[in-house]
């Protein structure tokens, strides 16, 4: 893999951002909030951290990512192409009938491990292919993107008890803490306060970090590779609309493009600057 410093890593990050703009914008849909959160995370893994070949995206060695918030899309999209495993002019259908870049992630397109959208069932399924990798004795790393509005949901906890159970420090899931969910504040909704501390009694190592600082996220992935023992949750406090200052804290831009001209452009410039 090419060599990336933090410089090439933010710059990759802003032409990611601008993509989740240019392709919700265009297809007047979809989800851009919390895709701009979790984008600075999903550069450091698939530039930096995961060990992957987009000219070998079924390599059985391969690191597994599992996008369990299937909505953000259009980031693990933007990212994928950026990288290397379609061509970035594919993202122009996004939401289209015509093509297969649907609202919500599905294994029709080449890098996209699991189908998701049906919130709470995405650390299932990496909990699935963790297990698989101790079977066969791989040496592989399985990442799980969570929402923390998903949080809510009981089968996660399932999950995060069977992870403990089969020993999986080979799992590492990263919540992408932004506050906001599809209603509004997350903490208004259904309050989940340190999230960190409820997830460690289940046998998890729990990381703290601003999940938008490069630098940060790349200390905790190396970190939790390193893990002897347990699954590890990465905590990621993120803005939701990171970039964008219109829609940053913003619950409105959860499930909303820019509504106009004017919106989209100021968008791609505040991202450039």
């Amino acid at each position: 893999m090419e060599e990336y410093n933090i410089n090439n890593l933010a710059g990759i990050a802003r032409e990611i951002r601008k993509k989740i703009i240019e392709m919700t914008y265009t297809a007047n849909s979809g989800h851009p909030g919390g895709s701009l959160s979790i984008t600075d995370v999903l550069t450091v893994l698939y530039f930096k951290e995961m060990n992957i070949d987009p000219l070998k995206p079924n390599d059985e060695n391969r690191d597994i990512l599992i996008m369990s918030k299937g909505h953000a899309s259009p980031a693990l999209y933007a990212t994928l192409a950026i990288r290397g495993y379609f061509s970035e002019s594919l993202l122009s259908g996004f939401r289209s009938m015509n093509s297969d870049f649907e609202g919500h992630v599905h294994r029709g397109i080449n890098g996209v491990e699991s189908s998701t959208g049906s919130l709470g069932q995405g650390l299932g399924v990496a909990v699935g292919f963790a297990i698989e990798s101790k079977i066969d004795k791989k040496n592989n790393k399985v990442y799980a993107i969570l929402g923390d509005g998903e949080m809510e949901e009981g089968n996660i906890w399932e999950s995060l008890m069977a992870a403990n159970k089969y020993h999986l420090n080979n799992l590492i899931a990263i919540l992408d803490r932004n506050m906001i969910q599809l209603d509004g504040f997350t903490e208004d909704i259904m309050p989940l306060n340190d999230i960190g501390e409820k997830v460690r009694p289940f046998g998890w190592d729990i990381i703290n970090i601003n999940g938008n600082d490069i630098n940060e996220v790349i200390d905790a992935v190396e970190k939790a590779k390193k893990s002897k023992n347990n699954p590890t949750m990465i905590v990621a406090h993120t803005i939701k609309g990171k970039g964008v200052s219109y829609m940053e804290n913003n619950p409105k831009y959860h499930g909303a493009p820019p509504k106009n001209q004017e919106e989209y452009e100021r968008a791609l410039r505040e991202i450039g600057e």
